[in-house]
């Protein structure tokens, strides 16, 4: 086994990560070695050097991709670096000394409260299962900021319905407990009796399943939120991960702590919640402008 194949199994093994992050670190890592193959320079990481880490840098800006793309792609250079030397593969690392571009700070895209009242409020979903299932998805999104996968992964015995709460199982499979709304259970209780209707598929013990009882797959939750989306925002993001943005604004706007976000969101530092706050810095910057009399 080369050295990027045992990096590659020791993120999935050891580290637990998960297939797709797994995939992205194996993309990148391809698309180092295309540029160590195509400008013939050696693709042995121990005669790497910082001149070629930055040759491959210029390239990737020249090719009109964005700083965030080169800091995620440099990011997992240096992971697998730090890997190599920890293993004794490599003794220096070519990346000790790497400036990378300045990013530029996008303000995560959230939907307006108006527009979601809007949606949940007066859209008439219906009441067969496909309906209700709909509304249901939005909402587990919308009332928890859940990630995707995290709510195609929820199982029914994830859900207690009794003490009002949702266990989630998220990156690396850290579990955290989220609370439910009480109305929101009420409507969780209609979505469950409906789909103990539905015929049973493979594996029945989703929580979210299709119409032929099979698990709710990743795409299917993709194309409703952004069809349901459309209807109340023009904004150009309309994917599910827009609603876990929006979540955290919306408590964050109406005074929620920022560690108890951090905890909901399950991110592992509180400098990953902290961007959300630039929302709220953004709202009471206009809030002034229209309300001093000098501003």
């Amino acid at each position: 086994m080369d050295q990027k194949e045992s990096f590659l199994e020791f993120l999935e093994t050891e580290k637990r990560y998960s297939p797709h992050t797994v995939r992205s670190y194996r993309n990148d890592l391809n698309q180092f070695f295309s540029f160590l193959h195509t400008n013939e320079i050696p693709d042995d990481p121990g005669v790497i050097d910082s001149h070629h880490i930055r040759a491959w840098i210029v390239s990737m800006m020249e090719s009109g991709m964005s700083a965030v793309s080169v800091h995620r792609k440099i990011s997992c250079l240096r992971r697998f670096y730090h890997y190599l030397r920890k293993e004794g593969f490599v003794g220096n690392d070519p990346l000790e000394k790497i400036i990378l571009p300045k990013r530029k700070k996008r303000l995560p895209v959230f939907v307006k409260e108006e527009a979601l009242d809007t949606l949940l409020d007066e859209n008439d979903f219906g009441n067969d299962f496909k309906g209700v299932q709909n509304r249901t998805v939005i909402e587990m999104l919308y009332f928890t900021g859940m990630r995707r996968s995290e709510l195609t992964g929820l199982r029914l015995g994830d859900v207690d319905l009794e003490e009002g709460l949702v266990k989630v199982t998220g990156k690396r499979n850290k579990q955290r407990i989220i609370p439910l709304a009480g109305n929101f259970v009420n409507r969780l209780r209609s979505y469950i009796k409906l789909r103990e209707e539905v015929p049973a598929g493979k594996n029945t013990d989703w929580f979210f399943i299709t119409e032929k009882g099979n698990k709710l797959y990743d795409k299917c939750v993709y194309n409703l939120v952004k069809t349901y989306l459309s209807m109340v925002t023009t904004i150009e993001k309309r994917s599910p991960h827009i609603l876990r943005h929006t979540f955290a604004t919306h408590m964050l706007n109406r005074g929620a702590d920022l560690n108890a976000i951090k905890e909901f969101l399950g991110h592992a530092n509180l400098s990953a919640t902290q961007v959300y706050t630039h929302n709220t810095f953004e709202k009471l910057k206009k809030i002034y402008k229209q309300a001093h009399p000098r501003a």
